[in-house]
């Protein structure tokens, strides 16, 4: 089944994360529904949005840009004009796959909008999002795996994630209610950087975030939006 995608332009992200809540409580009340799954694209004036496992100490100088508790995973991150906001409501149980695949889907999604753009995309392990290196933002080669899973002799390893030299162009945070997705991804186009000071992007101290238009690619907020959101169609289809 086809997913309807809405372009919903400039929007408030509380009456929009509103909106999700009531979209998906609907879907639980409609078991079975043959309604299409949507994805809404969108853009937010200033805001910091706090996840589930957000502390207060990450929001350090929230100035007079506002701050909303979710009830998505992750911890705080700022959503601005020049941002693509995208959020997929998905019926997971209906699309076939389970939460694992459906973040690595989004993610891939991300990944072929930046090389759309002749940018490559890095994932980190333990770090959901998308990531480039800041030195050399069009070259293809990979990164090593971060953090190692395990050392040389074998036994486990539990070290943070390593984002020496990379910088963070797209987050992620999900919400999944019996099986129903919400809240989504945002991806960097041309902001207003400075908010991200304010914070630890994501939890983690002095992550550089960065945009595309920051490490050299020129695009507008419309063009973006269309790549994004045709590449999550196709990456989030059953």
């Amino acid at each position: 089944m086809q997913i309807e995608i809405h372009q919903l332009g400039r929007v408030a992200y509380l009456p929009t994360y509103t909106a999700m809540q009531e979209f998906t409580a609907q879907r639980d009340l409609q078991a079975g529904s043959t309604e299409p799954d949507q994805l809404w694209v969108c853009e937010h004036p200033p805001v910091f949005t706090q996840g589930l496992a957000g502390k207060a100490e990450h929001i350090f100088m929230a100035g007079d840009i506002p701050v909303v508790q979710t009830n998505r995973g992750g911890q705080v991150t700022y959503h601005g004009p020049g941002q693509v906001v995208a959020y997929p409501l998905i019926d997971l149980k209906r699309a076939g796959y389970f939460i694992k695949e459906y973040v690595y889907r989004i993610e891939e999604a991300v990944i072929r909008t930046l090389l759309h753009f002749g940018v490559t995309g890095h994932r980190v392990g333990g770090a959901p999002g998308i990531y480039v290196r800041l030195d050399d933002p069009f070259g293809h080669a990979l990164l090593p795996q971060r953090p190692q899973k395990q050392g040389p002799d074998g036994t486990a390893r539990h070290n943070d994630p390593d984002f020496t030299g990379l910088g963070k162009i797209a987050a992620l945070g999900i919400k999944v209610s019996r099986n129903c997705t919400y809240h989504g991804v945002a991806l960097n186009v041309a902001m207003d950087l400075e908010p991200y000071l304010r914070i630890n992007p994501c939890g983690y101290t002095a992550l550089k975030t960065v945009d595309l238009s920051t490490i050299g690619v020129s695009a507008s907020w419309q063009e973006a939006a269309q790549v994004l959101g045709h590449k999550l169609v196709t990456h989030l289809a059953p």
